[in-house]
């Protein structure tokens, strides 16, 4: 067998036990019950959650992204690693809370806390709005990761195309299959094994391409001093995009509704237990930047059509001509993608079924909502599939476009749960705002005021709106008395 076979076939080695796994991990488990698909009868340990909400911010943006910021923009990578450790440390003050309003009044998504809070439907559909438009960004970036492995360590003999669409209909099967618990079984095993491979990687390239960490900086140093450093003339990135973006990422993270609503999904002192241990996850990424820094001066910039295929290209020019081994770096850098893809399309999936349609159908059954949230998994598959192919953002741009978006959420949540005077037009017409500045200095306009990332322009406009529209109007005793049982909960 060639190389290219071998590679493939650990490949499929690997799409079919991940398979197996999440279609085991729903066996002997209600198929009509929402509070099992969508929140695993919240009865996650701490074991599962710990693996869950890392393998979710360890996807192709980490394996594919995080190599290629590093071997073109220099420092401005380490962003990374400061949002990793701090993203989810809000959630250890808000997750407890929204565990135990969970529980108590059965929410199984954010629009269901939100609305409930602000009493508001209209509420509701915007978040389930803005939750798919984010969703759908973040879901591409998997696909092309996915779509990138196939492709490269076949050597073109499985298009981009096909791999892509073979990966996420592993994931889209057994996410609608086995709902959440499916995903997070599967993120189990799929971390265990990219992490495994990332730090494996990381070392192995900077030791045969350099001999050592200290020679490899040293050589970055003595070719472009400036390319290790933040904010001074020949850097490549601001002082103020650096810091906003971790500023964004940060407040964001725990916006995204497929990580909220895992507070609905154990316990507040699991919750605290998670978030104490998560930022190990941090030191796993420092093989993944090793990868790209030590591409610098080893791989032609003109040799790659983005910075995202440098680790790929690595693995095809400077690892071995094995194939058993482009097939397990293959079989991690997959695991990264869909350990992302999974939670993103299980989590838009409960926000259509729950947040929009139920809503606006409020006579919806539970079967029948369960199965539109089924039939969701493969309609958010399908339109983050064709602007993964048809489409050219890079992955790094994708994830921080959808960032900026996410995070207008958190006045309307923190708010929620910490100021009784909040109201629903408010946190409504501060959101909806937010959300259009955002989007216009993304994409639109291409840059913003002071360098500044769009999302933190559209927040501070969102907190404005927001706080000024709450004071100005007059509160009823029976709105104020309803909005203390979040906030002495």
């Amino acid at each position: 067998m060639e190389a290219w076979q071998i590679a493939l076939l650990a490949m499929f080695i690997y799409l079919i036990i991940a398979f197996s796994i999440g279609l085991a991990a729903g066996r002997g488990r209600s198929f009509f019950s929402i509070s099992e698909y969508a929140v695993g009868d919240r009865g996650f340990g701490l074991f599962v959650m710990w693996f869950l909400m890392g393998g979710i911010i360890f996807s192709a943006f980490a394996f594919l992204g995080g190599p290629g910021w590093a071997y073109s923009k220099g420092a401005a990578s380490l962003y990374i690693l400061a949002y990793c450790a701090l993203g989810l440390m809000p959630w250890y003050i808000i997750g407890p809370k929204v565990a135990r309003l969970g529980k108590k009044s059965n929410y199984i998504t954010m629009g269901d806390f939100l609305g409930d809070r602000y009493n508001s439907k209209f509420l509701v559909i915007i978040i389930g709005i803005v939750s798919l438009l984010a969703f759908i960004p973040y879901l591409t970036l998997q696909i092309k990761g996915m779509g990138y492995i196939f492709n490269v360590l076949t050597f073109d003999h499985i298009s981009y195309n096909n791999g892509a669409l073979l990966a996420l209909g592993v994931v889209v099967v057994y996410v609608a299959t086995s709902g959440v618990r499916g995903a997070a079984w599967s993120d189990v095993f799929q971390a265990i094994l990219m992490l495994i491979v990332a730090w494996v990687l990381g070392i192995y390239f900077v030791e045969s391409l350099h001999g050592s960490l200290g020679n490899m900086f040293g050589k970055i140093i003595a070719d472009n001093p400036e390319f290790l450093t933040i904010g001074n003339e020949g850097s490549k990135i601001s002082s103020a995009r650096y810091s906003s973006n971790i500023v964004v990422s940060m407040l964001g993270f725990v916006m995204w509704p497929h990580l909220f609503t895992k507070s609905y999904t154990t316990t507040a002192r699991r919750i605290k237990l998670t978030v104490l241990v998560y930022p190990i996850f941090a030191l796993f990424l420092l093989p993944v930047l090793f990868i790209g820094f030590a591409a610098i001066g080893v791989v032609p910039t003109d040799a790659l059509g983005r910075p995202g295929e440098v680790l790929p290209y690595l693995i095809t020019h400077h690892l071995t001509e094995s194939g058993i081994l482009y097939g397990i770096v293959g079989a991690g850098a997959l695991a990264a993608a869909m350990s992302s893809s999974d939670a993103i399309t299980h989590g838009a999936s409960v926000s259509f079924g729950r947040d929009i349609c139920k809503v606006i159908f409020p006579s919806l059954k539970e079967n029948q909502e369960l199965w539109i949230m089924r039939g969701a998994v493969v309609g958010v598959g399908a339109i983050a599939y064709c602007i993964a192919i048809y489409g050219s953002d890079g992955l790094i741009k994708l994830l921080l476009g959808a960032y900026g978006a996410i995070v207008q959420i958190a006045p309307a949540v923190y708010s929620g749960l910490f100021w009784r005077r909040a109201s629903a037009l408010g946190v409504t017409l501060g959101l909806i705002t937010g959300v259009i500045v955002t989007t216009y200095f993304q994409y639109i306009h291409g840059s913003s005021p002071y360098d500044l990332h769009p999302g933190l322009i559209g927040l501070t406009i969102n907190i404005i709106i927001m706080a000024s529209i709450s004071l100005l109007q007059k509160h009823k005793a029976e709105y104020l008395a309803h909005a203390s049982k979040f906030i002495d909960e």
